[in-house]
Parts: structure tokens; sequence; C-alpha cells
């Protein structure tokens, strides 16, 4: 298996080989029109005779591709070495773009993260070499930006171990984000196992015009749909309208698909992807898809569980924000009466553009006219402006193009080619983060402590021309559709609508050649960990279930509210941990709300031995070592985020057992099982209420019968039950 900087057109066709049947066999089957999701989950089954419900059934399928960030591929690698094999089953990368902190500016943090990170990266490449996976070496961007240019296509399919990996969807692929345990599967060709998606329907018609962008478009699916509606479902976005919208613009769509729990979204394909995959070198590609056309698009008909629908002329600029990301606002005074309602500042202390979803060429040229405008009549950011180009690819064309000199004209800083601030990657001065403050950005994900790990920190997230027309007004209550900013002269500026160019017109420029292939033969390179390393740690096979029920497990922690990947294994600080499961140990629901008081700082909780006061992961550490396991409760969408896996092997790690929620994020809940937890959520949420911080729960009559409730109990300290069911996603398989 060869492995480049690109899929071969032979991998494509052989997609496009077996689609048309598949399809056709599916439409049969079914006895109606099929979504372009089903097309594209037909064509990728490993046994197309096996029973399909949607929302019901467990399914196998063969991913095209595996891709993986450098914070989660040192867990997922440490994993496939224990197997045993030469080189992965299918074409996999690594992605080196979270190490990177932002602090000064490109070069220097650049420097700074290869020096710092120099044992992971050594490792990353020395794995990467020896099992056969092409290395994104630090520098070369953000793993769902550099995938988009090289490596998504049509019809495909693909997994990646990050929760944005959707962003792939732009190109028309079903690409999904998950935990190491399913990439590993994957990588060692097993097949992908997971339950039929439902699919949610979203129609656009009408045009994006003026200050609304495709960002816009999801902000409005995020207040539709909030943060869990999409769970358990692939949104698949068509009409006229999708038609009318870039293929980064429909990335930038899918990308922020997982803030509604949905870990993949998907565009039919048409025009503007064959346009963007010919500027990125993939004529062959998009000519093959021209000629599979018909199927790499919903069937007229096609019938969704449920829809969704959108009219772009009437879509107006949104900002969402603060702590989630569907907490819709309109740009300007309404988001300004919540802010003063809340007392959230309305001044800004930063702004921020770029990340992997709002990186690309259509989105810095539409900045860049609003930075051009304000320069002509003298007007510069009010605040600090930082900007993070997706890929080298893009910040090499910006740069000859003359844009990243129009935005350093209005005072921004360029960062470097990495996730940065967006996953808590920034230094930010105490000073700022020391009292409330307001950010503005164009990321996807504003939870409390993401983006400098300060609580006092309220982060909005809207469209990059929105971002710099705050900057230059410093305030959040700005409307650039109709206020004005003073200029250094005292006339009025009100800002022209952003004016973007969806390619550049000289083609991109690839810059620095940051892609290292794996050799032909890779038995050779030698693969080392110090055992005293503390960034990097081999893995122990966890100990097998004893087959006995699991009693008296006292609770660890109870969450109230929100309760994310961020909350159970923070990132910031602790990426430097990620491929290190002990040492990433320490941060184990460091940021979860206890649910049994105000007393209680955030991560604390009581030691039910003792009655004493100490950090979850300190507990989690002494019930551990004392050989006592555990059971944790959620809220609501428990696990909701990244795709982390290490929210679910820290727990196991630290012998927990059984997670016990409202409901479920998707790929935590999938998570938990692939590391031998036994995640339940309560038949009855009010159960929820009714778990004391003394109680002990029973879990009964295991294993997990598939179709059948898990009987549980609550012992409380005067020794009264109370029965309850817990609702579980297990196959025969998973058991």
């Amino acid at each position: 298996m060869t492995v480049t900087a690109g899929t071969p057109i032979e991998l494509v066709q052989g997609v496009y080989a077996t689609l048309d049947e598949r399809a056709a066999a599916g439409r049969a089957r079914f006895g109606r029109a099929l979504t372009l999701t089903e097309k594209i989950l037909l064509n990728h089954l490993y046994d197309p005779t096996e029973p399909i419900e949607r929302g019901g059934t467990y399914n196998d399928f063969h991913p095209d591709r595996v891709a993986m960030q450098d914070a989660t591929a040192q867990m997922a690698l440490l994993q496939f070495m224990t197997a045993g094999l030469p080189t992965t089953a299918v074409p996999s990368t690594v992605h080196c773009d979270h190490l990177i902190q932002a602090k000064v500016g490109a070069r220097i943090d650049l420097g700074v993260a290869v020096d710092t990170n120099k044992e992971v990266y050594d490792f990353l490449r020395s794995v990467s070499a020896k099992y056969g996976i092409g290395f994104w070496g630090p520098g070369s961007g953000i793993i769902h930006q550099v995938v988009l240019e090289n490596y998504a296509f049509p019809g495909g399919m693909m997994i990646g171990t990050d929760s944005h990996t959707p962003n792939a969807g732009g190109l028309g692929m079903v690409a999904i984000g998950v935990g190491g345990a399913d990439a590993v599967d994957v990588m060692t060709g097993f097949p992908f196992n997971v339950r039929w998606p439902k699919v949610i329907g979203v129609k656009l018609t009408g045009t994006l015009s003026g200050w609304s962008s495709p960002k816009d478009v999801i902000l409005e699916v995020a207040r539709v749909l909030t943060v869990e509606g999409g769970t358990g479902a692939i949104i698949e976005y068509h009409g006229p309208g999708a038609d009318s919208i870039s293929a980064t613009g429909k990335a930038t769509i899918c990308n922020m698909g997982a803030e509604i729990g949905a870990t993949c979204s998907v565009f039919p394909y048409d025009h503007n992807m064959a346009q963007y995959l010919k500027a990125t070198g993939r004529e062959a590609i998009a000519d093959a898809a021209d000629k599979a056309a018909a199927n790499l698009r919903p069937d007229d008909g096609a019938q969704y569980d449920q829809l969704v629908e959108i009219d772009l002329d009437q879509l107006k600029p949104l900002i969402n924000g603060p702590h989630s990301p569907d907490r819709a606002n309109r740009v300007g005074a309404q988001v300004g009466a919540e802010a003063r309602a809340n007392d959230w500042p309305l001044e800004i202390s930063s702004t921020l553009i770029g990340s992997c979803t709002n990186s690309s060429y259509e989105d810095i040229t539409r900045a860049a006219s609003i930075a051009r405008q304000a320069a002509a009549r003298g007007l510069t950011a009010k605040v600090e402006l930082l900007v993070t180009p997706g890929s080298e690819q893009t910040r090499a064309t910006i740069e000859r193009d003359g844009l990243i000199a129009d935005l350093e004209a209005i005072g921004a800083t360029v960062l470097a080619n990495a996730c940065g601030p967006c996953i808590g990657q920034w230094d930010r001065p105490a000073s700022v983060t020391g009292r409330p403050n307001t950010i503005v950005n164009s990321y996807n994900r504003n939870f409390p402590k993401r983006n400098d790990g300060s609580a006092n920190t309220l982060s909005f997230v809207t469209s990059p021309d929105t971002v710099v027309a705050l900057a230059l007004a410093g305030r959040l209550d700005f409307d650039p559709t109709t206020d004005t900013i003073t200029a250094p002269d005292g006339t009025e500026v009100l800002l022209d609508p952003p004016v973007g160019e969806v390619l550049p017109d000289a083609g991109y420029d690839p810059g620095q050649n940051t892609f290292t292939a794996p050799p032909a033969d890779g038995s050779g390179v030698l693969v080392e960990v110090s055992p005293t390393s503390d960034r990097l740690q081999l893995l122990q096979p966890f100990p097998a279930w004893d087959g006995n029920d699991y009693l008296g497990l006292p609770v660890l922690m109870k969450a109230q509210g929100k309760c994310t990947t961020d909350h159970i294994s923070a990132a910031g600080k602790w990426l430097t941990y990620r491929g290190h499961l002990e040492n990433i140990s320490g941060n184990l629901f460091l940021g979860a709300i206890n649910a049994y008081g105000d007393q209680y700082e955030a991560g604390h909780g009581k030691d039910v031995r003792d009655g004493s006061v100490d950090t979850f992961p300190n507990l989690a550490k002494k019930y551990s070592e004392a050989g006592i396991r555990w059971v944790a409760i959620g809220d609501r969408n428990y696990g909701e985020g990244s795709s982390r896996e290490h929210a679910a092997m820290e727990p196991r790690f630290r012998n927990g057992v059984v997670i016990i929620t409202r409901s479920f994020a998707r790929i935590h809940e999938t998570n938990l099982k692939k590391q031998g937890m036994v995640p339940l959520t309560f038949a009855d949420p009010a159960t929820y209420d009714l778990v004391g911080e003394d109680d002990r729960i029973n879990v009964l009559d295991l294993p997990p019968k598939p179709g059948q409730n898990v009987r549980c109990q609550i012992v409380k300290p005067d020794g009264t039950v109370i029965d309850f069911e817990g609702v579980h996603t297990f196959s025969d398989e998973q058991v």
C-alpha cells in the first residue's frame, strides 16, 4: 500500500465501481428513494445483506481511510502497536496541529513547539514510518483543512480521531469523528461498527448575501436543533441553496455540525465541489465524480427522519454564546440586550479568526475586504486580533496574494498553522483572564475554559467577517449592517458588506512541503518509548471483567449540568500528557461541577470513606489504589464535545466501571464501551435526582442483554433500596 499526500484515483474509482449497484439494491430493498447518506453507507457495508434499521441496527462498515491528529494519535498508535501488524490495513495519516501554543506569533510559537514537543513528534514520526502512515509535521496545518485539501472525495467514507472530522462533508464525504479504539479497529482490518444513523435533512433555499455567510447557516441549525438534537443522526443538507454555497463554505457548516451532537454532516456533490477539487490538483477525482454524480446526490423524494428548512435569503448574521454553541443571538442589539441582562462585558478583550472551521481562502478574502476598507479610512482594530491560517497551503496563498498584509495593516497578528486558541493552546496574561472578559471568534466550540483555561472568559462564535467588524468597533453589541465607526478624521464609517473570492485566481501556493511519506518497508524502523518519559507510556491491557455484578459502588462524582469532554479530561496544559495515561489521569473530572452543593469547588468531591474533601482525580486514584470500583453520574448530553477517548480511558484506568446519565453524546458513549465501561442512561431521567452523595449503586444481571434494560439499585445509607432501570446501547458483538 503506497501512502501519498493525496487520495489515489484508483481508490476513488474502486468506490465508484460499486456505487450504482449498491444504490439500486438499496432502493429495491427499502422500496423507496434514497438519501445521499444511505447511498454512501450502503456502498461501504461489509455485508450488504445484513439487517438495516435507521437508529436501530448496528452495522459493520469499511471506511476508505483514517486520519488522526497528534493529541489523539499518540494513544491510538500506542494501542495499534499492541496488534503486532506490519502496516495499517487502510491508508492512514497523522497531523501535528494540537500541540502548538499561541503566545507571540507564528514563527516563534512554532519553534518553541518543535523544541518542547520533540519527544512526541519523534515518536509519531517514527511510528508512522514503521507502520506505513503518512506524517504531516508541525506547521502543516489543522488536520481537517489538510484532509479537505488532499484526501476528501465525494462519496467516500472516513473516520478521524477528532470530533470535527465531518469537515470533509464539504466535499460530499461521510466523515465521522471517533475515538482512538475505533480507529485502531479499522487500521487493524476490523470493521467500523456503529449504529445505523437516522438522517436529518436540512433543506436550503435562496442565496446568502451581504453579511450573511455559511457560518450563519450552522449557527442557525444549532439554534434550531440544540447541542443534542443531532445525536445519533447524520445531517444531510440539500436543496437549491446548498448548491449555491462553496465547497469550503459547506465544510464550515459540516465542521461545526459536531456541536449539535451529529458526528457527521454531508452535502451532495455539485459544481462547487468539482471546482475545488480541480483547484487543489484533483482533476481526475472531479472527472470520476462527474460520471458518478447521480448517486452522489440524494434521490428525488428521499425521506428524512426530521426536516429543517432555512431560507438563505432571510438569514441574518448570528453570534452564538457564551458557554454553549447553540445559544444564538442576532448580531447587534439582540446580543447586546442579552449581555446587559446577564452582566456580560460589552467591551471585547480579544478577537480571533481562522481555525479548522473558518480559515479557507474565501473566509480570509472576506475578512481582508473589511480590513482594506478600514485601513483606507484610517481605522485599526481596537482590540487584539489574532489570525490562524488553517493550513500551510492557505497561509502561503494568502501571504502571496497580500491578504495577510491587509489584516496586519489593521493590527492583526498571524499565528502558526495550528489549532491554537480554539483548543485552549493560548497563553494569555492573568491581567486579562483574572476578571470577566468577552472574546469573539470564528471557531466552533465555546465551553467555559475552552479557549484560555479561564472560567472568566466568555466566548462568542460568529463568522470571520463579523469578527473583524467587531474588532474594529471593540464592542460586542456592534451591528456592522447598520452601525458606524468613528474614523480618526471624525467622519462616521459604515462598512460595506464583505466580498470574498471562492478560489485564488493564481491557484493555490503549496508553501513549504511538510509531508513525510513512509518508507516502502518500515520493518527496520525502531520506535522507542523511554520507560522514564513523563509524556509517553506504553499501554498495558485493562483487567478483564470478573463476571460478577457490580455491587456497592460509591458515587465518585455526580455532575450538575453540562459535563463535556473538556470537563472530564481538560485540554490546555494537559495536552502535554496525551500519550501518558497515568499522568493525564491527573485531570479526571477536574472541570466537573459537583451536584452535591456549592460548598465544593469545581473538580472536588467527598471521600465516602472518611468525609474528607479532595479533587476528583485524587479521589479516583485513592479508590483505585484501594481496589474500590466506582460509578459516576452525569446529567444531559454527558460527554458532549471532543472525541478524545482519554475521557473514557481515564475513568477505566482509575477503576471506574459504570457511568449513568440522563443522556450521552454518541462518541463518548461509544468510547466508554470500547474501554470496557458500562454506560447507562436512566430509564426515568428523574432518577438522577434520587442519587445521594453517600448512596451506593448496584448494577445487576450483567452482562447487559441487548434489547433489555439493566436492573439497577440505589442503596441508601440506612439500607433503603430504590430500584431503577438503566438503558444501554450494547449490541451482541459489543457485549
